[in-house]
């Protein structure tokens, strides 16, 4: 599965993350260790050592993130999920390290360091100091969002140079990446396990989407991984896959000279382990989301011309179809939560998902310069995500 949590600003930061980490704010005695009592601490202004307007909290699946007016500070909720454990102080002390050192890669300068939260003596939470450790936090340098690749789209202020930009430091990581070593069938069986363990989710009875497109968006998909098993086989051969970010989103990508991409995922190395064509399918693929598909279209041309690779057009297509099957898997799992907010947004959204997975299934024959066949039950889906 495939998650993440995006940390966005509006300014930049301009002194050392270290700085005043001391100050501190009383909380209820005996409290130290309560997410409710941290988050409380966090979110007033006076709890920080730069004195901030104010501080916007957010609550996100994972983590809790707090923006002031140079920082984004990441709490890891103390949750336990089959894909991940922060349920111990340590394992979310672990997991920021491992934030921080994969995501130095493609933002330098972005992440800063990783912070204790104590209960010092007198009872009081602290950022940094002398006391007992109850959580670590992740600090970052606040970024704007404005310059995301996400709004750039939405504004319609996206220009090709940027795009080049971006294009151009994924493949100076991708060629400075060392090939990861897996043989061809074990690959394919990576994606026939996805595939159709979110089949089987998808079209439970409970989440009321439609199983015949969930069935034959995924059946095109099982029947690529048999007669298109070739296009998967030469990736592997040709020592393409490799560890990648992982969760290469609009909203992750800062535009700029130096672009800039944040929230790898880092929970779970296996999921890094990529296919450049099935990560930019991804990104593609949320280019379209947006109303964007030519987005993902150019980045695949200057990709082809940057590092010599053919991105052949049928496998993009099983990759954004697959890809379009977990987004929507993720989505409706919102509906499991308790205090889920807008229940048909999530639902909206998997039914978009779904549309997308069964137009890149319907033209996985086809070339993706060439115009994509589309089912009227998917044109029928995208008008009911709409």
């Amino acid at each position: 599965m495939r998650t993440s949590a995006t940390v966005i600003g509006d300014s930049a930061a301009r002194r050392h993350p270290a700085e005043g980490l001391k100050r501190s704010r009383p909380v209820r005695r005996g409290a130290g260790d309560s997410l409710v009592e941290k988050v409380r601490f966090l979110r007033q202004a006076a709890s920080h050592a730069e004195r901030p307007r104010r501080v916007r909290a957010i609550e996100t699946h994972l983590p809790w993130v707090f923006i002031t007016d140079q920082y984004a500070l990441k709490l890891k909720k103390p949750v336990r999920h089959p894909f991940l454990d922060f349920s111990t102080i340590e394992a979310r002390r672990r997991n920021c390290q491992a934030e921080l050192r994969l995501n130095r890669r493609l933002a330098p300068g972005v992440y800063l360091g990783v912070i204790p939260l104590v209960l010092r003596a007198d009872k009081r939470l602290s950022l940094g100091g002398a006391g007992r450790v109850v959580d670590w936090l992740v600090q970052m340098r606040r970024l704007r969002k404005s310059d995301t690749l996400h709004e750039r789209i939405k504004r319609h202020r996206l220009r090709t140079t940027d795009l080049s930009s971006v294009v151009a430091s994924l493949a100076r990581f991708y060629r400075a990446s060392i090939p990861v070593s897996i043989d061809p069938a074990s690959y394919r069986r990576r994606f026939e396990s996805e595939i159709r363990a979110g089949r089987d989710e998808l079209m439970r009875p409970a989440w009321r989407l439609p199983t015949e497109v969930v069935r034959d968006a995924t059946a095109a998909q099982l029947d690529f991984l048999r007669h298109g098993r070739k296009l998967l086989d030469d990736r592997v051969r040709e020592r393409r896959i490799v560890e990648w970010h992982g969760d290469l989103r609009p909203e992750h990508i800062y535009l700029g000279a130096e672009p800039v991409i944040t929230d790898c995922l880092e929970f779970d190395r296996a999921l890094r382990i990529l296919d450049p064509a099935d990560e930019l399918a991804y990104l593609a693929l949320e280019c379209e989301m947006l109303g964007a598909p030519d987005v993902g279209r150019k980045i695949f041309r200057i990709y082809r011309r940057l590092c010599d690779d053919p991105l052949p057009g049928q496998l993009l297509h099983f990759y954004m179809s697959e890809r379009a099957c977990v987004r929507a898997r993720l989505a409706i799992w919102h509906l499991k939560e308790p205090d889920v907010r807008q229940p048909q947004k999530w639902r909206r959204r998997a039914l978009r998902y779904l549309s997308l997975a069964a137009q890149h299934a319907a033209a996985l024959g086809t070339s993706m310069s060439d115009k994509p066949a589309t089912p009227s039950s998917a044109l029928h889906l995208l008008e009911l995500g709409q």
